[in-house]
């Protein structure tokens, strides 16, 4: 074991407590100045970085779960590894968007296969501040829902292990994976035990960046969120920066599923993890005084990115059932088992409409039920209230 090895086994144990507060002042007291210089020399990796107004966050990692020959989760028309893809590489965009001076790096832009092992490779050799492993979750009960950010850590819960286990077997489509992995079967409950040793000195910012991606989830975002967990990642076992986990939601839960997969659901879910990113970063580089410039630079991010989610919700799409210079009334027998008819007056002709969404594909999804009533219904869009084209209200509704 190399010195720096030691040095950083060492604190570990400190903060597990194995060896009590009283022992570590008392040793620490009568250590040489020349010992502690020692230590900061060697320093964690960069897990401790001086907290000083010097520090800034230079590098990101996004890593999109699973790809090429591992799909991941799979919903009923959609793959895990094709909607984290989506949301990782809108999150990148975001952050070099509006952090230029901060570089992305991604483990993967394209659909292929990346083994857990190089993922964290990836992390180490380009010196990251903060790793962001992106994922979509999946269980046999359909209506479980909701967002999870997990960071490294023992399990506390069975449902905890097994997220763990189901993102860890991915690493069985590697060959020879056993000794790559010195021995460790995802499979095995026992071989968990491990990660009680491996929290480190990030942990602290770790579940700080997961709090803040959970209240974003929640309180901007509106998913359900079912919390900040921890659990056994081999992927996060072997980075050197804090790091976490996020699960954007149930693949197998259909209403989910359908949000997973739309252009607007995963621009949504990606600016909620990028504000995150943001509070954390001015959080870690102490800008507690902020220069008017940079304010103002937050606020039109912030008008931005509102802005675009705006836009999209007031998009509408309805299914007309039918037209008439003449008013008809909503109790008539051509509305027969139809229900929540809109009448609309447009250039003094009435449109009578169902249904209202900003999501294409449900309005798709009402369009096919309504149409074993009335044949000739067809999708109309909607902006702030006036009728405009399909083209028109996809091209608003564009990330």
């Amino acid at each position: 074991m190399n010195l720096k090895t030691f040095f950083k086994f060492f604190y570990e144990i400190c903060l597990m407590n194995i060896i009590t507060h009283k022992i570590i002042t008392r040793l620490f007291t009568r250590t040489s100045h020349a010992f502690i210089l020692l230590l900061l020399t060697f320093g964690f990796g960069n897990g401790l970085h001086a907290q000083d107004q010097s520090y800034h966050i230079k590098t990101v990692v996004i890593d999109a779960g699973h790809g090429g020959k591992d799909p991941g989760a799979l919903g009923k028309t959609s793959r895990e590894k094709d909607i984290v893809l989506n949301i990782s590489l809108k999150l990148g965009g975001y952050i070099e968007k509006y952090f230029p001076n901060v570089k992305v790096v991604y483990t993967r832009k394209t659909d292929v296969f990346i083994p857990l092992n190089k993922r964290s490779e990836i992390a180490n050799k380009s010196k990251a501040d903060l790793f962001i492993s992106i994922h979509a979750n999946a269980n046999n009960n359909s209506r479980i829902r909701g967002t999870e950010t997990y960071t490294l850590g023992l399990h506390k819960t069975e449902e905890n292990l097994a997220v763990a286990m189901k993102e860890n077997s991915v690493m069985q489509y590697e060959d020879d994976w056993s000794a790559k992995y010195e021995g460790f079967d995802p499979n095995n409950p026992a071989s968990y035990i491990i990660f009680n040793l491996m929290q480190g000195v990030n942990r602290e910012k770790s579940i700080n960046m997961a709090e803040l991606t959970e209240y974003q989830f929640k309180h901007r975002t509106g998913r359900h969120s079912r919390g900040v967990r921890e659990a056994g990642f081999w992927v996060l076992k072997q980075v050197s920066m804090p790091s976490i986990l996020v699960e954007v939601g149930f693949i197998s839960n259909p209403t989910e599923e359908k949000f997973l997969k739309t252009k607007q659901g995963q621009d949504y879910l990606a600016s909620a993890i990028f504000r995150a990113f943001r509070a954390y970063k001015d959080q870690i580089e102490q800008t507690s005084v902020v220069l008017n410039k940079q304010l103002e630079n937050e606020k039109k991010i912030e008008r931005e990115i509102n802005s675009k989610e705006k836009t999209a919700e007031q998009v509408e799409y309805c299914v007309q059932i039918k037209s008439s210079t003449k008013q008809i009334p909503l109790s008539s027998r051509v509305f027969k088992n139809i229900k929540n008819i809109k009448e609309r007056k447009i250039d003094g002709t009435y449109k009578y409409t169902v249904g209202s969404t900003s999501n294409y594909s449900d309005i798709l999804v009402l369009q096919k039920t309504i149409r074993k009533k009335i044949k000739d219904c067809f999708v109309v869009a909607f902006y702030k209230g006036k009728r405009i084209s399909l083209p028109k209200a996809k091209e608003l509704q564009k990330t």
